[in-house]
Protein backbone atom coordinates (compact mmCIF):
# COMPACT_ATOMS: atom_id res chain seq x y z
CA UNK A 1 0.00 0.00 0.00
CA UNK A 2 1.31 3.43 -0.95
CA UNK A 3 2.15 5.98 1.71
CA UNK A 4 0.21 9.24 1.82
CA UNK A 5 3.37 11.11 0.81
CA UNK A 6 3.82 8.94 -2.28
CA UNK A 7 0.16 9.32 -3.22
CA UNK A 8 0.45 13.11 -2.91
CA UNK A 9 3.58 13.15 -5.02
CA UNK A 10 1.92 11.07 -7.76
CA UNK A 11 -1.17 13.31 -7.62
CA UNK A 12 0.97 16.43 -8.14
CA UNK A 13 2.82 14.88 -11.09
CA UNK A 14 -0.38 13.66 -12.73
CA UNK A 15 -1.98 17.12 -12.51
CA UNK A 16 1.16 19.05 -13.47
CA UNK A 17 2.35 16.86 -16.38
CA UNK A 18 -0.06 18.19 -19.06
CA UNK A 19 0.65 21.77 -17.93
CA UNK A 20 4.41 21.43 -18.38
CA UNK A 21 3.95 19.72 -21.76
CA UNK A 22 1.53 22.38 -22.99
CA UNK A 23 3.12 25.53 -21.55
CA UNK A 24 6.79 24.60 -21.42
CA UNK A 25 9.24 24.69 -18.54
CA UNK A 26 9.74 28.46 -18.25
CA UNK A 27 6.10 29.42 -18.86
CA UNK A 28 4.78 27.00 -16.24
CA UNK A 29 4.51 28.84 -12.93
CA UNK A 30 4.12 27.46 -9.45
CA UNK A 31 0.70 29.15 -9.31
CA UNK A 32 -0.32 27.05 -12.35
CA UNK A 33 0.58 23.94 -10.36
CA UNK A 34 -1.15 25.05 -7.14
CA UNK A 35 -4.29 25.95 -9.12
CA UNK A 36 -4.36 22.55 -10.85
CA UNK A 37 -3.69 20.55 -7.69
CA UNK A 38 -5.50 22.67 -5.09
CA UNK A 39 -2.35 22.39 -2.95
CA UNK A 40 -0.23 25.13 -1.42
CA UNK A 41 3.26 26.09 -2.59
CA UNK A 42 4.59 24.57 0.62
CA UNK A 43 2.92 21.25 -0.19
CA UNK A 44 4.42 21.27 -3.70
CA UNK A 45 7.93 22.03 -2.46
CA UNK A 46 7.48 19.60 0.41
CA UNK A 47 7.38 16.87 -2.24
CA UNK A 48 9.81 18.26 -4.86
CA UNK A 49 13.01 20.13 -4.12
CA UNK A 50 12.49 22.48 -7.08
CA UNK A 51 10.61 23.12 -10.31
CA UNK A 52 13.19 21.19 -12.36
CA UNK A 53 12.69 18.01 -10.33
CA UNK A 54 8.91 18.31 -10.78
CA UNK A 55 9.25 18.98 -14.54
CA UNK A 56 11.45 15.89 -14.99
CA UNK A 57 8.98 13.73 -13.01
CA UNK A 58 6.16 15.04 -15.23
CA UNK A 59 8.08 14.34 -18.43
CA UNK A 60 8.95 10.83 -17.25
CA UNK A 61 5.30 10.10 -16.42
CA UNK A 62 4.14 11.19 -19.89
CA UNK A 63 6.89 9.26 -21.64
CA UNK A 64 6.18 6.13 -19.59
CA UNK A 65 2.54 6.33 -20.68
CA UNK A 66 3.52 6.92 -24.31
CA UNK A 67 6.04 4.08 -24.49
CA UNK A 68 3.65 1.68 -22.74
CA UNK A 69 0.96 2.45 -25.32
CA UNK A 70 3.34 1.92 -28.24
CA UNK A 71 4.62 -1.35 -26.73
CA UNK A 72 1.11 -2.62 -26.06
CA UNK A 73 0.07 -1.79 -29.62
CA UNK A 74 3.08 -3.65 -31.03
CA UNK A 75 2.01 -6.76 -29.09
CA UNK A 76 -0.73 -7.23 -31.69
CA UNK A 77 1.82 -9.06 -33.86
CA UNK A 78 4.89 -11.25 -33.41
CA UNK A 79 6.30 -10.26 -36.80
CA UNK A 80 9.07 -7.60 -36.67
CA UNK A 81 7.92 -6.19 -40.00
CA UNK A 82 4.31 -6.01 -38.87
CA UNK A 83 5.44 -4.33 -35.64
CA UNK A 84 6.92 -1.52 -37.78
CA UNK A 85 3.54 -1.09 -39.46
CA UNK A 86 1.98 -1.05 -35.99
CA UNK A 87 4.23 1.91 -35.11
CA UNK A 88 2.73 3.93 -37.96
CA UNK A 89 -0.73 2.66 -37.02
CA UNK A 90 -0.20 3.95 -33.48
CA UNK A 91 0.81 7.40 -34.71
CA UNK A 92 -2.29 7.66 -36.91
CA UNK A 93 -4.25 7.99 -33.65
CA UNK A 94 -1.58 9.96 -31.81
CA UNK A 95 -3.08 13.43 -32.18
CA UNK A 96 -6.16 12.55 -30.13
CA UNK A 97 -4.22 10.56 -27.55
CA UNK A 98 -1.51 13.19 -27.07
CA UNK A 99 -4.11 15.86 -26.23
CA UNK A 100 -4.44 14.10 -22.86
CA UNK A 101 -0.73 14.69 -22.31
CA UNK A 102 -0.92 18.40 -23.18
CA UNK A 103 0.70 17.71 -26.57
CA UNK A 104 3.58 15.54 -27.65
CA UNK A 105 5.97 15.32 -24.68
CA UNK A 106 9.01 14.52 -26.80
CA UNK A 107 8.44 17.36 -29.28
CA UNK A 108 7.17 20.00 -26.86
CA UNK A 109 9.58 19.37 -24.03
CA UNK A 110 12.48 18.76 -26.42
CA UNK A 111 12.07 22.07 -28.25
CA UNK A 112 11.42 23.93 -25.00
CA UNK A 113 14.40 22.39 -23.18
CA UNK A 114 17.04 23.02 -25.89
CA UNK A 115 17.73 26.58 -24.72
CA UNK A 116 16.14 26.42 -21.27
CA UNK A 117 17.15 23.36 -19.30
CA UNK A 118 20.07 21.04 -20.03
CA UNK A 119 18.99 18.34 -17.56
CA UNK A 120 15.48 18.14 -19.00
CA UNK A 121 16.96 18.05 -22.52
CA UNK A 122 19.09 15.04 -21.54
CA UNK A 123 15.93 13.19 -20.50
CA UNK A 124 14.35 13.95 -23.89
CA UNK A 125 17.47 12.82 -25.76
CA UNK A 126 17.55 9.59 -23.75
CA UNK A 127 13.89 8.97 -24.65
CA UNK A 128 14.55 9.53 -28.35
CA UNK A 129 17.45 7.08 -28.19
CA UNK A 130 15.18 4.50 -26.51
CA UNK A 131 12.55 4.87 -29.23
CA UNK A 132 15.14 4.66 -32.00
CA UNK A 133 16.75 1.62 -30.35
CA UNK A 134 13.38 -0.12 -30.33
CA UNK A 135 13.13 0.42 -34.10
CA UNK A 136 16.71 -0.82 -34.58
CA UNK A 137 15.85 -4.02 -32.67
CA UNK A 138 12.77 -4.56 -34.84
CA UNK A 139 14.74 -4.09 -38.06
CA UNK A 140 17.53 -6.40 -36.87
CA UNK A 141 14.97 -9.03 -35.81
CA UNK A 142 13.30 -8.71 -39.21
CA UNK A 143 16.63 -9.22 -40.94
CA UNK A 144 17.36 -12.27 -38.78
CA UNK A 145 14.04 -13.95 -39.63
CA UNK A 146 14.20 -13.05 -43.32
CA UNK A 147 11.37 -10.47 -43.40
CA UNK A 148 13.66 -7.47 -43.95
CA UNK A 149 16.48 -7.02 -46.47
CA UNK A 150 19.89 -7.78 -45.00
CA UNK A 151 21.32 -4.61 -46.58
CA UNK A 152 19.12 -2.24 -44.53
CA UNK A 153 21.03 0.05 -42.16
CA UNK A 154 18.87 -0.30 -39.03
CA UNK A 155 20.25 2.76 -37.22
CA UNK A 156 19.89 5.04 -40.25
CA UNK A 157 16.33 3.83 -40.83
CA UNK A 158 15.41 4.37 -37.16
CA UNK A 159 16.66 7.96 -37.24
CA UNK A 160 14.84 8.69 -40.48
CA UNK A 161 11.62 7.09 -39.24
CA UNK A 162 11.52 9.04 -35.98
CA UNK A 163 12.52 12.32 -37.61
CA UNK A 164 9.68 11.96 -40.13
CA UNK A 165 7.20 11.08 -37.37
CA UNK A 166 8.19 14.07 -35.24
CA UNK A 167 7.99 16.36 -38.27
CA UNK A 168 4.46 15.13 -38.94
CA UNK A 169 3.51 15.66 -35.30
CA UNK A 170 4.84 19.23 -35.47
CA UNK A 171 2.82 19.99 -38.60
CA UNK A 172 -0.32 18.34 -37.21
CA UNK A 173 -0.20 20.45 -34.04
CA UNK A 174 0.86 23.65 -35.78
CA UNK A 175 -1.87 23.40 -38.41
CA UNK A 176 -4.39 21.66 -36.11
CA UNK A 177 -4.88 19.13 -38.88
CA UNK A 178 -4.48 15.39 -38.36
CA UNK A 179 -4.09 14.75 -42.10
CA UNK A 180 -0.36 15.55 -41.78
CA UNK A 181 0.09 12.53 -39.51
CA UNK A 182 -2.28 10.30 -41.50
CA UNK A 183 -0.66 11.02 -44.87
CA UNK A 184 2.87 10.85 -43.50
CA UNK A 185 2.21 7.45 -41.92
CA UNK A 186 0.94 6.24 -45.33
CA UNK A 187 4.22 7.48 -46.79
CA UNK A 188 6.24 5.69 -44.09
CA UNK A 189 4.33 2.47 -44.79
CA UNK A 190 5.30 2.76 -48.44
CA UNK A 191 8.92 3.33 -47.42
CA UNK A 192 8.82 0.18 -45.26
CA UNK A 193 7.49 -1.80 -48.22
CA UNK A 194 9.94 -0.45 -50.79
CA UNK A 195 13.11 -0.08 -48.68
CA UNK A 196 12.80 -2.79 -46.04
CA UNK A 197 10.49 -5.60 -47.06
CA UNK A 198 12.31 -8.58 -48.54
Amino acid sequence: MQTKAKQTKEFIVKKAAPIFTKNGYVATSLSDITKATGLTKGAIYGNFKNKEELAIACFNLNVKSLLRRITDHQMLSDSPLEKLFLVTDFYRKYYDYSQELGGCPVLNVGVDAVNQNEVLLQHVQFTIERIENNVIKLVDAGKACGEIKASVDAAAFAKKLYAVIQGAIFMTYTMDNNSYLLETMDLVDQTIITELKK
